[in-house]
């Protein structure tokens, strides 16, 4: 996949949109950030280079006002969705260990846990779905415990969907660095040793 939501084998010169999973993972860099090389890259890791810092550009030179209201929309989404109970419905069939697993959808190689904030919001997923009669049996669950446990334990690329029948006002939780442990984070770099 390329950078920006093409396999990489598009011919030269076609323009590939650009992914959503892209626009959030450049949301989770805290700005100034003197690791970010502010093209949504990560950067690597630290290691023994002597050169001299560079000096940091003012915030207003390298950062867009509106993608910085983003970024920071963002983060104050992601800390209080960390600490706020959601619902998350039980899939139709039994996990690896013979329970019934989360619900989650597969979208572009990724999983996604579905979470919802309340029952209102389940009940439009439900509706949306054509299951609005069907008994939706869920659990509650604290998001951090979402990202920093299941999100781990599903064992392929994994985030979170909030509310994901609201449209934009549903909120994409990627597993990127700075949202998921780094250890299953999509975007961290290979070879360091993980």
């Amino acid at each position: 996949m390329s950078e920006h939501g093409g396999t990489g084998s598009e011919p030269p010169g076609k323009i590939v949109p650009r992914s959503r999973l892209a626009e959030y993972a450049e949301m989770t860099v805290p700005p100034g950030d003197p690791g970010d090389p502010g093209d949504g890259r990560v950067p690597p890791p630290a290691g023994p280079d002597t050169r001299p810092a560079p000096e940091p550009a003012p915030a207003s030179a390298s950062e867009d006002p509106e993608v910085e209201a983003r970024r920071q929309r963002f983060g104050e989404l992601l800390e209080e969705f960390r600490v706020t109970p959601v619902l998350v419905p039980l899939g139709d069939g039994p996990g690896p260990d013979g329970e019934r697993g989360l619900l989650t959808a597969d979208w572009n190689g990724v999983r996604f846990i579905l979470a919802f904030s309340d029952g209102q919001a389940l009940a439009r997923y439900a509706r949306a779905r054509g299951e609005y009669h069907r008994e939706w049996i869920y659990q509650t669950i604290l998001g951090a415990r979402l990202l920093d446990v299941a999100v781990p334990a599903a064992g392929v690329p994994c985030g979170v969907a909030l509310d994901c029948a609201d449209g934009p006002d549903g909120v994409v939780f990627p597993p990127v660095l700075g949202v998921v442990p780094d250890a299953v984070a999509v975007d961290r770099e290979r070879g360091n040793g993980l």
